[in-house]
């Protein structure tokens, strides 16, 4: 369980309240405990004896223990639920936080669809987990331990049957345990796999339904489902044997101690009420055994999300901040230069996918490039703001590395409109000033102007309060792309990028846009990735890449 300890420590903010709810548990086990004693006293001195008023007020006591017993149930279970529940958003709040410290190199390694996974499935077993150590998990122990303890005191003879018995659950429960924990994690694997076909699926269906192909990602999608189904039923399978083992062995323990106690109580040498309780007691001590080999499955599932959960907090950004950051020159430069840039998505032992790349941009100047698919434009421009690091030679903006920059300031000077818009709910007037949370009405309205997208907006009932539906449905391609492009005017930035960001626009909107850009443009540099030529006919100079 090395996983699962290494997350405890989230639950430390909380562990006042942890101490509570262990305290309750411990009052509840010792109210459980004494009940069988209590009994004990009733039948060898009330029952046997023909007092009745001991019966009634030893019954009393027994009822008042098990209310007092409930009520702390209650409490412990309702600080139990808080702590876990806390300590589990407290996990997704890091994993979150993490993924958002990563590079495009990190994105890379883990998709989208497994992060889901690790946020949300497996937080949840985790969660399940601290829930369950601050209840069961600590009561089972403590409430064998203390059977254990009392049945000594009860019956030191009928505690070598516990002495025979113990073993041989943990034996049985180790042995499952062991196998169960590669196969929870196999689980796992085969539900990141079902829940990246998924995705891909609901976000592709207009596309799937285009290319007629319905039936195949339907295939596609119960490979994955029956995969995920078999390997579960394989776990459970496995499991189905622990609980009818557990039962065997404690109906032995029971017997036992009804054939041993019996002698003793026909021989004279313990009393009736004695083997009530002693049967109670042994009951008590090899129950809570059962009930953690129920928790074998749960807790080896927990162990293996664990693991995944690490992977992902324990994951490095492969592009980290110099311990001696240099602030950029004051001024609206947005001088842009690569040396001799080599480029490689696997570093050092990968195919470069730029070689000896050397260009400059000066402040003001407009740069088109164009090339070929797979050329290595959108490549080059995300060195730019360290989306990736250089294998060879370096960026430099206003005449220092980015790679000595602050990574916020050196993204804050630097306005992108991706090759894939990706749009937020929320309205347009969010998407817009999304760069600049705190930029007023004024500049949003003029940016969706340079941008060309004032008078789209302008039509739509709500304006620019209208709301942007899931990944920007309710919008064309090329409204993307302009409300994207405003988006970025408005970080009002030393350097522009625009990835191929007019592809979806028609051949006037970017006439219009291609005017507009260029008055806007005067005091920042622009790096323009096109695929028409029209669109880089306006620049100042054309790269091209082969």
């Amino acid at each position: 369980m090395k996983s699962l300890r290494s997350l405890l420590h989230y639950l430390k903010p909380y562990r006042w309240q942890a101490v509570i709810a262990l305290s309750l548990l411990m009052g509840q086990v010792g109210a459980d405990l004494v009940i069988p004693r209590l009994t004990q006293q009733a039948i060898d001195q009330g029952i046997a004896l023909g007092d009745l008023s001991i019966v009634w007020r030893t019954a009393g006591i027994m009822l008042g223990a098990a209310v007092l017993s409930a009520a702390m149930a209650v409490a412990n279970t309702l600080l139990s639920v808080w702590v876990a529940q806390n300590a589990g958003a407290d996990i997704r709040r890091e994993i979150v936080r993490t993924v958002q410290s990563w590079s495009f190199g990190n994105l890379d390694r883990i998709r989208t669809g497994q992060l889901m996974v690790r946020t949300t499935s497996d937080v949840n077993m985790v969660q399940m987990i601290f829930m369950m150590s601050l209840r069961i998990l600590t009561r089972m122990p403590l409430l064998m331990i203390g059977s254990i303890i009392m049945l000594i005191r009860t019956s030191p003879s009928m505690a070598g049957i516990i002495a025979v018995l113990l073993p041989l659950l943990a034996g049985a429960m180790t042995l499952l345990a062991t196998k169960a924990r590669p196969l929870f994690k196999t689980v796992q694997e085969r539900l990141d796999r079902l829940n990246n076909v998924l995705q891909e699926n609901l976000a592709g269906v207009r596309v799937v339904k285009a290319f007629v192909r319905t039936e195949h990602e339907n295939a596609r999608f119960e490979a994955a489902n029956l995969d995920l189904t078999n390997r579960s039923i394989h776990v459970f399978q496995l499991l189905s044997v622990l609980m009818p083992l557990l039962t065997v062995i404690l109906n032995v323990g029971v017997v036992a101690t009804i054939w041993f106690g019996g002698r003793y109580v026909i021989e004279g040498t313990m009393s009736l009420g004695a083997l009530v309780a002693a049967v109670n007691y042994l009951m008590t001590s090899l129950f809570p055994i059962m009930l953690l080999g129920m928790m074998i499955g749960p807790l080896a599932a927990a162990e293996a999300s664990a693991g995944r959960i690490l992977e992902v907090l324990n994951e490095e950004p492969s592009i980290l901040e110099s311990a001696e950051t240099v602030p950029l020159p004051k001024g609206p430069a947005g001088h842009v230069v690569l040396e001799n840039v080599s480029f490689s998505y696997d570093g050092d032992g990968g195919d470069p996918v730029l070689y000896g790349v050397s260009l400059e941009a000066r402040p003001g100047e407009r740069v088109a490039i164009l090339g070929e698919t797979g050329s290595g434009k959108s490549s080059l421009v995300h060195l730019i703001p360290r989306f990736y690091d250089v294998t060879e030679g370096r960026v430099t903006l206003d005449g220092v590395d980015v790679r000595d920059l602050p990574l916020e300031e050196l993204r804050s000077q630097i306005g992108m409109a991706l090759q894939e818009t990706v749009l937020f709910s929320g309205t347009v007037r969010d998407n817009i000033r999304y760069g600049r949370p705190e930029a007023t009405d004024e500049e949003v309205l003029e940016a969706a102007r340079i941008a060309q997208a004032h008078a789209f907006i302008s039509t739509m009932p709500e304006g620019y309060d209208t709301l942007v539906g899931q990944r920007g449905v309710n919008f064309s391609g090329g409204q993307k792309q302009r409300l994207a492009i405003a988006r970025a005017l408005l970080v009002k930035p030393r350097v522009l990028i625009l990835d191929d960001s007019t592809s979806a626009v028609d051949v006037d909107t970017e006439a219009r846009l291609e005017e507009a850009l260029r008055e806007a443009m005067r005091d920042m540099t622009a790096i323009i990735i096109a695929q028409r030529v029209s669109t880089a006919l306006t620049a100042d100079r054309i790269v091209v890449l082969e």
